[in-house]
C-alpha cells in the first residue's frame, strides 16, 4: 500500500498539485491519466521518491519494497542482461555481490565464514534461489530469448532493452509497482503478456499510458489528474470516459427526474459489467461498480477537440490499384511485390514490425518517393489526404501564426474568422492562434496536421501514427472522427483500441511479402492458424 498525505508541489506560479490525499491499496491498478503536462510522470517521481513534494509526505507500508521503470535505456550498458533484471531487486543483489565476494576470498575466516552464513539465510528469506530462473520467466514473457541473456546490455537492440528494463522493474513481485509507458516501443505479443502478468498481479500497480486498450484491460481504478487534485474513480478508461460523459448530459439536463437518471446510470453500470473480461480483477471490479452511486460520478472538466472529416463529393468504387511495389531504403529492401486493390468502404490498417516499410508505402502512395518497381494508381473521384509520421517540414522555419498557417492550407480563401473558428475547434482559442507554427508542441502539431487535412475535404485518408503525441482526449476525438468518416483511409497505428474501432481490413507487411483479410483486428490477433502463417514469413 501506498499512502499520499497532503502532497503539493508547484513550479513558479504554476500549481501541479495540491493537497492530494490518496491510499493505492493492494489487489488494484491505478491507471493516472490527465492532459500532456498535467503532472502524470512528475506525480509518480514523486511517488517513487525521485523528486520531493514541497508539501506533504508519501509512505510506503512497513516492509515493502517499491519498483520503478526506469526510463535510461542506457544505464546498464556493462552488465549482462540477467543480471540486469535482477538489479531490480536491490537488496538480493546486494546480497548475492556480498556473498560472491565472501566465497572468492583466499583468506576465508571463521568471521567470513558466520557472515556468509548469515547472508545465505537472507539470501533464502529473499527468495535467491529462484531468482535467475524467475528473471528468464520473466524475460522470454516478453520475448528475450535465452541466448541473449547473458549478453551485455550493450550489444542488444533498444527495443531488447526496454523489455529488459520492464522485466526488471516486475522481478520479485515488488508491493508496489510504478510503470510509466510500458507499452512504448513493445510488440502486440509483449503487450499482451504484459496484460495478462498486470491482470494476475496481486500488490499495488500505478500506470501512466496513453493505450486506453491497455488501460482497459488492466485498470480496476482511473486516478484522474485535473486542477492540481486527483480523484480516484471505480472501472477501467472506457467507464471513467463514458461516466464522465454521463454525468455531463446529466447535468445539462437539469428538467430530468432523479429516477430517470438512476435508471439511466444502472444500465449504463449494467452495460460495463457484462463487458467485463473473465478475472479476478474484473469480478472484484464489478462488485464496486454495482455500489456506484449517482453523486460519485462527476463531469470532467477535460476539453475534446472535435475532428471531423467531411468528403466534399462521394468517392467510385475504382479507388486504388498497388501492383508490384518494391522498394529499397539504405541497402534493406524494406517493400517486396507489394500488391493490393482499395475498395469503397475499405478502412485498411497497415499492421508489421517494420516501421520503415510502412512509412516509405504511405510515402510512395503519397508520391513524395518513388518505388524501385511496380505502379500505383489512384481512381478519377478519389481525393487524398495525407498525415505523414514525420511533419516537421511543416513548421520548420515558420514565422506564420496559426491562423496564416492553416491559410496556407485552404482551397478557397477563408476569413480570419471562419480559420479561428475552425483551430478553436481544435482548442486552439483566443490568442493562441496568434503564435508562430515553429514553436508548437508535438501534440499542437498533429492537431494543427489534422485541422489541414479536414480543410481539404478528401474522401480518402492516408495517416502514419496519427496518435503520436497526443494526450488521451485528443486521440479519443480523433478515433471518434475516423469511426465517423464516411470515405475510405489506410492507416498505420500501434493504438491496439484504435485499430480496432475502425479498420474493416487488416494488411501486415512481413519481411517476405505481405497478408491481407479482410476482418477486424481482434479477429487478425485470435486466428491461430493466421498466426502461424505469420510466424512463417517472419522466418
Amino acid at each position: 500500500m501506498i499512502t499520499v498525505s497532503n502532497v503539493g508541489l508547484r513550479y513558479g506560479d504554476r500549481k501541479l498539485f495540491e493537497d492530494v490525499n490518496i491510499k493505492f491499496t493492494p489487489g488494484n491498478c491505478y491507471g493516472l491519466i490527465g492532459a500532456n503536462g498535467a503532472g502524470k510522470s512528475t506525480f509518480l517521481k514523486i511517488l517513487s521518491g525521485e523528486i520531493e513534494s514541497q508539501t506533504g509526505n508519501v509512505q510506503l507500508g512497513p516492509g515493502e519494497r517499491m519498483a520503478v521503470l526506469k526510463q535510461n535505456h542506457y544505464e546498464y550498458e556493462e552488465h549482462e542482461v540477467l543480471k540486469v533484471v535482477i538489479m531490480g531487486h536491490t537488496r538480493l543483489f546486494e546480497v548475492m555481490q556480498e556473498k560472491d565476494a565472501i566465497y572468492m576470498k583466499a583468506d576465508f575466516t571463521d568471521e567470513d565464514g558466520m557472515k556468509a552464513a548469515e547472508l545465505e539465510g537472507e539470501f533464502a528469506e529473499l527468495n535467491g534461489w529462484e531468482a535467475e530462473s524467475e528473471a528468464a520467466i520473466l524475460l522470454k514473457g516478453l520475448g528475450i530469448g535465452e541466448d541473449l541473456h547473458e549478453k551485455k546490455m550493450a550489444d542488444i537492440s533498444s527495443s531488447e532493452k526496454v523489455k529488459v528494463l520492464l522485466a526488471q522493474a516486475l522481478f520479485g513481485k515488488p508491493d508496489v509497482l510504478l510503470l510509466d509507458e510500458p507499452t512504448n516501443h513493445l510488440d502486440i505479443k509483449a503487450i499482451q503478456w504484459l496484460e495478462e502478468f498486470l491482470i494476475n498481479f496481486e500488490n499495488t500497480v500505478i500506470v501512466v499510458s496513453h493505450d486506453r486498450h491497455f488501460l482497459n484491460k488492466v485498470c480496476t481504478h482511473i486516478a484522474d489528474l485535473d486542477y492540481g487534485k486527483i480523484q480516484i474513480y471505480v472501472g477501467n478508461y472506457d467507464f471513467w470516459y463514458e461516466s464522465s460523459q454521463l454525468a455531463s448530459r446529466m447535468a445539462s439536463d437539469a428538467n430530468k427526474k432523479k429516477e430517470e437518471k438512476i435508471k439511466e446510470l444502472q444500465a449504463f453500470i449494467a452495460r460495463f459489467s457484462a463487458n467485463a473480461s473473465k478475472s479476478k480483477q474484473a469480478t472484484s471490479r464489478k462488485k464496486l461498480l454495482d455500489k456506484i452511486s449517482l453523486d460519485d460520478i462527476r463531469p470532467s472538466s477535460r476539453k475534446y477537440p472535435f475532428v471531423g472529416f467531411t468528403p466534399e463529393r462521394e468517392i467510385g468504387n475504382d479507388l486504388l490499384r498497388v501492383e508490384g511495389i518494391s522498394k529499397t531504403v539504405d541497402g534493406v529492401k524494406v517493400l517486396d511485390n507489394i500488391s493490393f486493390i482499395m475498395n469503397k468502404d475499405d478502412k485498411i490498417a497497415l499492421v508489421g514490425t517494420n516501421e520503415i516499410a510502412k512509412t516509405t508505402l504511405f510515402k510512395i502512395l503519397a508520391g513524395e518517393l518513388e518505388a524501385d518497381s511496380g505502379t500505383f494508381k489512384w481512381g478519377v473521384t478519389t481525393s487524398q489526404a495525407y498525415f505523414p509520421k514525420d511533419n516537421s517540414k511543416y513548421f520548420e522555419n515558420s514565422d506564420l501564426n496559426l491562423v496564416d498557417w492553416l491559410r496556407q492550407f485552404s482551397p478557397n480563401d477563408q476569413s480570419e474568422s471562419f480559420l479561428r473558428g475552425f483551430l478553436g475547434r481544435m482548442l486552439f482559442s483566443g490568442e493562441e492562434v496568434l503564435k508562430k507554427a515553429s514553436v508548437l508542441s508535438g501534440g499542437e502539431k498533429v492537431r494543427c496536421m489534422l485541422s489541414k487535412m479536414m480543410l481539404t475535404g478528401a474522401n480518402v485518408l492516408m495517416l502514419d501514427e496519427p496518435t503520436n503525441h497526443l494526450d488521451l482526449e485528443s486521440i479519443t476525438a480523433l478515433n471518434n472522427g475516423l469511426i465517423n468518416f464516411k470515405g475510405s483511409m489506410i492507416f498505420a497505428s500501434h493504438d491496439h483500441q484504435f485499430i480496432q474501432t475502425i479498420a474493416n481490413r487488416i494488411i501486415e507487411l512481413t519481411p517476405n511479402g505481405m497478408i491481407d483479410k479482410q476482418m477486424s483486428y481482434d479477429e487478425y490477433l485470435e486466428n491461430g492458424d493466421l498466426q502461424k502463417q505469420i510466424a512463417e514469413m517472419y522466418k
